[in-house]
């Protein structure tokens, strides 16, 4: 089931998270400094998603603390830009993170994709849309379409987590994994600071 929440998500279903949530975000745009956070969406794996309309962020308590909360893996597609734009607009910065994306491209290194969509796709079998991932997601009420767009970027993380473990596992590279996961919080701070294209790692002058 889609559940929708405006501005912060219910006390319970935070209570009722005991080990991971899956979190994904829906913008105006890609860029931070102009383009506001308009959803966040939430799954704990149980077929259910829980979208979260923001028309301002101060009282978004319950996500702010479950972001800040050390104990609660947090599984995202992409983290860092998700990071990012969760950490800009509620002022609070995700800890323990997992990102499927980045799982995937150290794991699937035969793979020249590493969309949610493509892992969705070879790993689950799952064929899910992105037909509304240019849409106005500021609008006041979402559609049915956008709805069930928003819910399939997390109802499915859990299971492509679990999977892409195996591999990462299997190929020795999970603790390579964990240490980019953990590089994120730095990362997001830079990307704030001077842009995606700014990268201290360059040899460029």
């Amino acid at each position: 089931m889609i559940f929708l929440h405006t501005n912060d998500l219910p006390a319970e279903f935070v209570r009722d998270i005991t080990n991971s949530v899956a979190i994904d975000t829906e913008t105006m745009g890609l860029m931070p400094h102009r383009d506001r956070l308009c959803l966040a969406q939430f799954s704990l794996g149980d077929g259910d998603a829980h979208l979260v309309q923001f028309f301002e962020y101060s009282n978004a308590v319950n996500i702010k603390n479950l972001l800040a909360d050390t104990k609660t893996l947090k599984i995202f597609h992409y983290a860092r830009f998700d990071i990012m734009m969760l950490y800009k607009y509620l002022g609070s910065m995700t800890k323990n993170v997992y990102c499927t994306k980045i799982a995937s491209k150290l794991s699937r290194t035969y793979a020249q994709h590493h969309s949610l969509l493509d892992l969705c796709k070879e790993i689950l079998g799952v064929e899910i849309s992105k037909e509304q991932t240019c849409t106005d997601w500021g609008c006041k009420q979402l559609t049915e379409e956008q709805k069930e767009y928003a819910a399939n970027d997390v109802l499915y993380l859990h299971q492509l987590k679990e999977r892409l473990d195996v591999v990462l596992r299997r190929e020795g590279r999970f603790e390579l994994a964990q240490n980019c996961f953990n590089f994120l919080e730095t990362r997001v701070k830079l990307d704030l600071m001077a842009g995606e294209t700014y990268d201290i790692f360059s040899h460029g002058s």
